[in-house]
């Protein structure tokens, strides 16, 4: 099926003084409103990529614009050099919705992960070695991007830090071959996100955890695009009933406001004294009050429903028998369409787009879905009908159901 979807030039080239770091939509967003994204001509959008696994409670959420308003209003930064009820308030929720004991306070997933490998090899004592998954991502800093497993993203950053051993995601056996006296830790994704929502096996993490406990190893879990309810669970290792020693947390902790947050367990926690690590703007009282709300907003309840809207997603997904999506690869609202390869999946991103859709991709050809935990069963039907149309306009085949 050689089928080729138009180009429609959706790329920027008016970027003068940004670092070509990125390949832009030109389309610039000015407000949002719930699961909708509005550009400066007015053009309303459904958001299926909640800024990749960001606004999971979506824009403009009300509760959340009234406690960043009244904390502008009073307190911006202080430092870490004096008290915070709210970031310990917010220690608190994250350590009793875990099961660990104690909680670092950054600003991005990729320090969430530079500080776990940090807490990790203080722990070690001279063991220093932390087995990493092929394909997984962890960050473009020079630690946590040599823990990501990907050498595309390497090129031109080597030397790469030491003290990294990556095996096949979802390879138990692997693990075990690669461990020695240097080994310290495990550190894996429990879906693999960038890689294209690739799904392990049911017992992949409780093994881990099993292969650290009988080998006194930390298990790291990296929970930045998992977290916060994304896959039906609070975090996704609890679909295990396992506790991690180290689980890092990022992107949907503060709908879009700079957080990250390293838990940790109190044998981890223990090595940690003051001057071993730290961040000047990390757990800022901005970010901070609205991470607050952000947990209070995501209760048992609330997750419920984000599993079963998964689950409906997927079998309005599987209804229409669309020959040219390989697999449905479903956790909650974390969800990767596998396409046909002879279907370029970055084009296909752009013709949803072009249809008022924002989405993502990632891996290998797999188109990308991460909608705010808030959308509906409408929003869910739309989407899945301008998809079955798009398919069908672009003279996709399409069994019949």
């Amino acid at each position: 099926m050689n089928i080729i979807l138009k180009e429609h030039g959706l790329e920027t080239t008016n970027n003068k003084f940004h670092v070509n770091t990125y390949n832009r939509f030109n389309i610039e967003f000015t407000h949002g409103d719930g699961v909708y994204l509005f550009d400066k001509d007015g053009n309303k959008y459904l958001d299926f990529l909640s800024g990749i696994a960001v606004t999971g409670l979506g824009h403009n959420h009300k509760s959340l614009v009234n406690v960043a308003k009244n904390q502008v209003g009073n307190l911006w930064h202080v430092s870490n050099l004096f008290e915070s009820t709210p970031q310990e308030n917010l220690a608190k929720k994250l350590s009793e919705r875990s099961g660990l004991s104690k909680v670092f306070f950054c600003n991005s997933g990729t320090e969430a992960n530079e500080a776990a490998i940090k807490f990790a090899r203080k722990y070690g004592n001279g063991k220093s070695t932390i087995i990493v998954a092929n394909g997984g991502f962890h960050g473009r800093t020079m630690g946590s991007l040599s823990a990501s497993a990907q050498e595309k993203l390497w090129e031109g950053f080597y030397p790469l830090t030491p003290g990294f051993k990556s095996v096949p995601f979802n390879d138990i056996d692997a693990i075990k071959n690669v461990i020695d006296e240097k080994t310290v830790a495990i550190m894996v994704e429990p879906i693999q996100g960038e890689s294209g929502i690739v799904i392990p096996d049911k017992s992949y993490l409780n093994e881990i955890r099993e292969i650290c406990n009988n080998n006194n190893l930390l298990m790291i879990v990296d929970e930045i695009q998992t977290g916060f309810g994304r896959t039906g669970k609070f975090f996704a290792f609890q679909h295990n009933n396992i506790i991690p020693d180290i689980v890092t947390l990022a992107k949907g902790i503060a709908n879009g406001l700079p957080l990250g947050a390293v838990i940790v367990s109190d044998k981890v926690a223990n090595v940690i004294k003051p001057g071993s690590h730290g961040s000047t703007f990390g757990g800022n009282p901005i970010s901070i009050v609205v991470a607050n709300k952000v947990i209070d907003i995501i209760s048992d309840q609330f997750i419920d429903n984000v599993k079963a809207l998964g689950l409906l997603l997927e079998k309005y997904i599987e209804k229409e028998k669309i020959e040219d999506i390989l697999e449905i690869r479903c956790k909650g609202l974390m969800v990767g369409l596998k396409i046909d390869p002879a279907i370029d999946v970055k084009l296909l991103a752009k013709e949803l787009i072009n249809e008022k859709i924002v989405v993502g991709t990632a891996g290998n050809n797999v188109l990308r879905l991460l909608p705010p935990l808030i959308i509906t069963e409408k929003h869910i039907q739309h989407f899945v009908y301008i998809l079955k149309v798009l398919f069908k306009k672009m003279n996709i085949s399409t069994k019949v159901s």
